[in-house]
């Protein structure tokens, strides 16, 4: 199983939110690139990065952070946060970042995701964030109707190798996360799913792995010493 620890980044700085709400954000770090060096050294191979401010009202406030980060070729980076158009999606992958995350606009605008796909097959991942099984929007403050796991399985057929699947509830609060969706979610065949949101213990490393999960995203719990880096990357076993 493959792991991303996360980056995600707001006004320059790597923050955490609880629950997704931009009210309750920690402050880890004013340089992402320092905190990309220390991944490298434990041993990441890849890195997710999320804009919030491009999340939460569509900006580009975050690139030249990001940028910067795709200077570190040595680790798979993908993007997610305000990527709402071809030219934006353009934009990152034209920078180096290796894999591009669709939100929002997979749910406002579904033709661009079959655009995105089209173009640029697998560099194109959507991240399905859920509450209460319902997909949520706009940097998760908008709940919508409509059913988590259907919609990836829209997402699979329209030709999406990658979900990233993160419940918002679990989200950043070291209570642990969401093992039953994961095992529902393995069921879709040919669909790569990333387990995001709360993994606070190695147990969820090791089960996410048994599950035959892609990936999984770690954030919160490296950052507060919960889990060691080392020891996550070492659970799981290695790249897939």
């Amino acid at each position: 199983m493959e792991i991303f620890p996360a980056i995600d980044i707001r006004s320059g700085k790597v923050v955490r939110l609880t629950e997704g709400d931009y009210d309750r954000m920690t402050v880890y770090s004013d340089s992402p690139e320092k905190i990309a060096e220390e991944f490298i050294r434990k041993g990441a191979k890849n890195l997710h990065v999320v804009d919030l401010d491009g999340a939460k009202d569509g900006t580009t406030a975050n690139f030249e952070t990001i940028k910067a980060l795709c200077k570190y070729k040595e680790l798979f980076i993908e993007v997610g946060g305000g990527i709402r158009n071809i030219d934006r999606l353009k934009a990152y992958l034209d920078l180096g970042v290796d894999r591009t995350i669709i939100g929002t606009a997979a749910v406002k605008n579904y033709p661009f995701v079959e655009e995105a796909v089209s173009l640029y097959g697998d560099a194109v991942a959507v991240g399905v964030d859920a509450k209460d099984g319902k997909v949520a929007v706009g940097g998760w403050l908008e709940v919508t109707d409509v059913d988590s796991v259907e919609f990836c399985k829209k997402l699979r057929d329209t030709g999406v190798k990658t979900v990233i699947y993160t419940d918002i509830s679990k989200d950043g609060t070291l209570t642990g996360t969401n093992l039953e969706i994961y095992k529902e979610l393995a069921k879709i065949d040919g669909l790569d799913v990333v387990a995001s949101g709360g993994i606070t213990f190695e147990d969820e490393i090791v089960q996410l792995a048994s599950m035959n999960t892609y990936a999984a995203i770690v954030g919160k719990a490296i950052y507060s010493g919960k889990l060691s880096l080392e020891r996550v990357l070492s659970l799981a076993g290695g790249s897939r």
